[in-house]
């Protein structure tokens, strides 16, 4: 899949949202990507994974035990994920504002894991997500994600393989352009 028909994909089910947005990183930005909008079709979440898989070394998809996402922006893609490559896909949520397993969720010591994202900014939740994961006893082989806004500068530890790379500007509260901070704020993502 081209990074043009990613974005179709996008744009088809208005997952690419303008405006002001405060970011799950702290940061602002004129543009969204509202990635449960454009998962919200089964089809199309199962081709954006599949596509997501293509990417990733063959030799990687064949060491993967498990298949971890954080909830909630990597859940569905995750799930999807976890279809692809015939694994189990399980969750890492924040009940306390630090991730961890629940809902019967375990890791093996040892257990090989491929941690799923949706949108990469800073990388924050995704460190976050492997070091829980390590925490239970999984070692991280890599991330994969839908989109990587960084614009290739995140560093997660561990190889990192992006669907598609979109460099929206970002900016820090106080460097926010005059057009920008005269918009109203949303706050989209799941991180409080």
């Amino acid at each position: 899949m081209t990074d043009d028909e990613v974005l179709a994909e996008f744009r088809a089910s208005h997952a690419l949202l303008e405006g002001h947005f405060r970011l799950s990183s702290g940061r602002h930005s004129a543009y969204y990507l509202q990635c449960a909008r454009v998962l919200m079709n089964g089809e199309r979440a199962g081709r954006l994974a599949r596509a997501l898989v293509q990417k990733m070394p063959r030799e990687l998809r064949h060491h993967v035990d498990v298949v971890v996402s954080p909830a909630m922006g990597g859940l569905i893609i995750g799930h999807e994920v976890g279809r692809a490559l015939e694994r189990d896909a399980i969750f890492l949520e924040r009940p306390e504002g630090t991730f961890e397993l629940r809902r019967g969720f375990s890791i093996k010591p040892g257990d090989r894991v491929l941690m799923v994202e949706d949108v990469v900014t800073t990388g924050l939740s995704s460190r976050e997500a492997i070091k829980a994961v390590a925490a239970a006893g999984g070692e991280v082989l890599a991330e994969v994600a839908l989109v990587d806004r960084s614009a290739g500068a995140v560093e997660l530890g561990v190889p990192f393989y992006p669907l598609v790379e979109i460099n929206f500007p970002t900016y820090a509260p106080e460097e926010l352009p005059p057009e920008l901070a005269a918009r109203p704020v949303t706050k989209p993502g799941s991180r409080a």
